[in-house]
């Protein structure tokens, strides 16, 4: 099967699955939401609240059965009461009817705490004292509601001053006297033993004084403390889960589904189309290029992703194109540097080992000199391939452009000297990061071909400046100057200004090509600019050290 059939019955069945799982969501979804936006949602204050008063008034949730029953006929909701240890207080659906199976629960969910926060942000003189006699207080209060809820009746409670609430434990008094008084002594006894740890509520709240702990610390202590004899909070969960849901009508969404998935069908065939041609071609194109056909060459429609790909593969493969024909010039001006001096050595060696000449102190030094030149030769090549590799070792540091030009300048004086020509430095302090010894050599072979291209009585000069953050380098003379055609190659391998120069005038060829990468790495520009008969400038710019 081809990748464009695969790709297709892929993205229909995505496209089918998703239609589907969409529908089913949407009907599930509306339904649950018809649901629950109902009377669930809007009666869950209403529930919260009066299970949040009766906990609190009655110190328990013994009893709280009938109110939830009664809660529950009147809002119509089912009414699910868990505890937070998920001991269930009350379900009305198990309640109403124990031989009806319990139905799902709904997702309307409230939070019910009965449990009082102690208050201690007024002035108080002694908040510990007041914490530990409302916990005292408090404890026997909810136990004697507690007990009163028990046998049947109903305790008075009132809102607190620290955000405690009091109980009256003289409620019972006018109906059952004697269960007023059973359920407060019992209340009373149980906390008599709590006394010593009352005092304990102080002692865990000391900071760096003992005599004031924190008002927050002695709140949660508080909340500690009452967590065996108030009731436990709770959730409360309203309605039922899929069940008793409104009909949808189905009909209008199935015809939504269907035409989703025609439209992602008919889409996923074009854009199959739109996206596997052009595709192709790229893949015959680079079976081309790999074969060795360096012009293969794919047509660029549009700005997609394809088109960038396509262009993107028609710069690799003019870069291949230049890269192999740059390889065979340098084969070809390798072949050419070294034949001619090579030939001359073979047939000096050859007359030598026949006798036709007589070795002598001249003809070794000459075939020396030769030796030397093409040793030069193949070093340069070195140095070029290992700078066009990124090979070539740089060692940085800070380097005084000033101090470095004179230093140059020192060194080719005395050449400058035999030639008659003038060597002069003008420059301003300026500091870069780079390698003093790869500058030099730059530097150094832009004033040897100065030197070279400049008569008798001329001028050579080195100047150096800054330029917001650049420093720019010129070296400039008064020589015969290039050719306006010949600027765009002199930076290429093997070219001179003066093609009749030799070896031993004209250099290797090589040199400004080995500068050009040098100033590369380092980050840098050269240009040049020059006019027959007048002279030849060129400009060096790199990067100002950072501060």
């Amino acid at each position: 099967m081809s990748f464009r059939l695969r790709v297709l019955g892929l993205v229909m069945l995505v496209a089918v699955s998703a239609t589907a799982a969409t529908l089913w969501l949407v009907l599930r979804q509306a339904s649950r939401q018809i649901d629950e936006s109902g009377a669930a949602a809007a009666s869950l204050d209403r529930v919260t609240a009066a299970l949040t008063d009766y906990g609190r008034r009655h110190g328990t949730w013994e009893g709280v059965r009938d109110l939830v029953v009664r809660l529950g006929a009147q809002t119509g909701q089912r009414i699910h009461l868990v505890a937070e240890s998920g001991w269930v207080l009350v379900d009305t659906d198990s309640e109403n009817d124990p031989d009806r199976a319990v139905r799902a629960l709904g997702t309307v969910v409230g939070y019910v705490n009965p449990r009082p926060t102690l208050d201690l942000s007024g002035a108080i003189a002694d908040p510990p004292e007041v914490a530990a006699k409302e916990l005292y207080r408090y404890r026997t209060g909810v136990r004697f509601a507690a007990c009163l809820t028990r046998n049947g009746v109903e305790p008075i409670q009132t809102p607190g001053q620290f955000g405690v609430p009091e109980y009256d434990l003289t409620s019972a008094a006018s109906t059952n006297p004697r269960l007023n008084r059973n359920c407060r002594d019992q209340a009373t006894q149980s906390e008599q033993a709590s006394t010593a740890a009352l005092g304990d509520l102080s002692a865990a709240c000391a900071v760096d004084d003992p005599s004031e702990p924190t008002d927050y610390c002695l709140a949660e202590a508080f909340n500690a403390r009452i967590a065996e004899v108030a009731p436990e909070p709770a959730r409360v969960i309203l309605g039922v889960g899929d069940e008793g849901n409104p009909a949808l009508v189905v009909g209008p969404l199935l015809a939504a589904a269907a035409g989703v998935a025609a439209v992602a069908i008919v889409a996923t065939a074009l854009l199959s189309h739109r996206v596997l041609r052009p595709i192709g071609i790229l893949t015959a194109a680079s079976q081309r290029l790999g074969r060795g056909d360096l012009t293969s060459r794919v047509p660029v429609k549009g700005n997609d992703e394809i088109a960038v790909l396509a262009r993107s593969f028609n710069r690799m493969a003019d870069s291949l194109q230049r890269g192999e024909e740059r390889q065979r010039r340098l084969v070809a001006d390798v072949a050419h540097e070294l034949r001619t001096p090579l030939a001359n050595l073979r047939g000096y060696l050859e007359a030598l080992s026949d006798g036709v000449i007589d070795p002598d102190p001249e003809l070794f030094a000459s075939l020396h000199e030769e030796a030397v030149l093409q040793q030069r030769i193949v070093d340069d090549l070195q140095d070029l391939a290992l700078a066009e590799a990124g090979s070539l070792a740089y060692h940085r540091t800070a380097v005084d452009l000033a101090e470095l030009l004179e230093t140059c300048r020192t060194a080719h004086r005395a050449g400058a000297d035999a030639a008659g020509v003038t060597l002069e430095v003008s420059a301003e302090p300026v500091a870069v990061h780079a390698d003093p010894d790869r500058l030099r050599q730059v530097v150094g072979n832009l004033i040897t071909n100065a030197l070279r291209a400049t008569a008798q009585g001329g001028r050579v000069t080195l100047t150096l400046r800054r330029e917001g953050d650049s420093a720019v380098v010129q070296v400039a003379d008064t020589g015969s100057g290039i050719a306006p055609d010949a600027l765009p190659y002199v930076f290429d391998r093997f070219w001179r200004a003066d093609s009749a120069r030799g070896r031993q005038t004209g250099g290797s060829g090589l040199g400004l090509s080995i500068v050009r990468q040098i100033v590369t790495d380092h980050g840098g520009v050269i240009r040049v600019a020059s006019k027959l008969r007048v002279g030849t400038t060129f400009t060096i710019t790199l990067p100002v050290r950072p501060a």
